[in-house]
């Protein structure tokens, strides 16, 4: 027994032997019937908040109005929620009432029958009152009752559906896709800051292809990444992308990313080509298709996009430096050494790396520059890409210079040399500016 189920074995207890019932509910009884370890416990109770609070002091009441407390034991923070009826749902979002009820209500007001279940903590008796055990023996994601009604209480569940169908390897039920399709403009009501939490929990995902798929097909991306839908259909030179349009080749690249990708390295990927609709162009005279200026235009519309669903400034700045130099890796071979280790000193750089991989990859399949910047890294590894400068601003100001635009110069071509190896220590870098001065 893990160290938080003891937690929250004993917690149940406490509360069976004030006279209430207390059952593991949902996530955690899915879990352990699926052979997982839970990350964590919920307990369901007849136990109104006011009951938990006494049998819990110092509990913390997280949300009186749905019967929310989160209790701590060991360390371990568990939610204990009365069992419950929800009212009728104005916002598309959560109950304008709620209404203490038994464990049969409680699980027919749930989102899936698979999140549905119930678990006697002493006993680890199953209790299903939605078919929630066939489900998971099926590997069927289905609504608790009508679709509908359920998609319509909180239309967040949409995007939970895509989470949990590909979290899990289910097929979703034809009458819950179905709902689903609908139903999408659901989404229209849900905040940037939830959708945006689904949608990089989504994207994470080792199947974040197999996500995206189902958000296009059901019809959810428009409400909150339109930008997505021109990049089907969007042909690309063939000579340099045999896989077909735009959105196979980025399908392609979410598919080759490793499973643990980090959250940044997705959104570039899904984001680095985002402006090749609208830069299309066909060169007649050399006969072929071009997409001129898309990755800086890629830069403008990624930031737009993570802006509009609310992403922390830096994971704007990330995704949106990375798209703006993922067609500088076809130059790194010609580049000077000092500009090749600006361009590796990058923060991103690991992540970029990353990115041009799966983009070659997924296309042509060249390599070569790929080579040479692995090969690259290794060579300069002894050392710092940027070591520390041999001049600085306050050696230029005691040689009786003034900040500015040729100030900035002076500096810049101290780094330049240096990273270049002509300049190799103090005493001659400070002659070389007094040369220049």
């Amino acid at each position: 027994m893990t160290e938080a189920r003891a937690a929250a074995v004993s917690l149940a207890r406490r509360l069976k032997e004030a006279g209430h019932v207390a059952l593991f509910a949902g996530g955690c009884v899915r879990d352990r019937l699926l052979g997982k370890t839970p990350k964590d416990y919920d307990i369901a109770t007849s136990a109104t908040p006011g009951q938990v609070m006494r049998i819990f002091p110092g509990s913390n009441e997280v949300g009186a109005h749905f019967g929310v407390v989160i209790a701590k034991l060991d360390g371990h923070h568990v939610e204990i929620a009365t069992f419950r009826t929800d009212g009728s749902y104005h916002d598309g979002r959560r109950p304008a009432t709620v209404t203490f009820s038994t464990p049969e209500e409680d699980a027919q007001r749930r989102d899936f029958t698979i999140n549905g279940l119930f678990e006697d903590p002493a006993s680890g008796e199953l209790i299903d009152h939605v078919g929630g055990r066939a489900d998971l023996n099926a590997r069927i994601l289905r609504a608790i009752g009508t679709p509908a009604d359920r998609f319509a209480e909180d239309s967040l569940r949409l995007l939970r559906a895509v989470r949990f169908a590909v979290t899990l390897g289910f097929d979703i039920d034809p009458a819950t896709w179905a709902a689903m399709v609908q139903h999408a403009d659901g989404l229209a009501r849900i905040s940037p800051e939830r959708i945006r939490e689904e949608f990089s929990r989504i994207l994470v995902l080792p199947d974040r292809a197999r996500g995206l798929g189902l958000l296009l097909d059901s019809g959810l991306i428009r409400h909150f990444l339109p930008e997505v839908l021109p990049l089907i259909g969007c042909e690309q030179p063939p000579e340099w992308h045999p896989e077909g349009d735009v959105y196979t080749h980025t399908r392609i690249m979410l598919e080759m990313l490793g499973d643990h990708a980090p959250l940044e390295l997705c959104l570039a990927v899904l984001l680095h080509d985002i402006a090749k609709p609208p830069t299309r162009t066909f060169d007649a005279e050399a006969g072929r298709i071009r997409f001129n200026g898309h990755d800086a235009l890629g830069a403008t519309m990624a930031g737009d996009i993570l802006r509009r669903l609310r992403y922390s400034n830096d994971v704007i700045e990330s995704v949106s430096f990375i798209v703006s130099r993922h067609m500088q890796f076809m130059h790194v071979q010609q580049m000077r050494v000092s500009k090749l280790k600006r361009f590796m000193a990058a923060p991103t750089f690991p992540l970029e790396i990353e990115l041009h991989r799966v983009d070659c990859g997924s296309s042509n399949g060249f390599t070569d520059n790929l080579d040479f910047v692995l090969a690259k890294r290794d060579e300069f590894s002894a050392a710092p890409l940027i070591p520390p400068p041999l001049v600085t601003g306050r050696d230029l100001i005691a040689l009786g210079q003034s900040p500015g635009p040729r100030f900035k110069e002076l500096l810049e071509n101290v780094q330049t040399e240096q990273l270049e190896g002509r300049l190799t220590d103090r005493g001659t870098a400070l002659a070389w500016v007094k040369e220049r001065i």
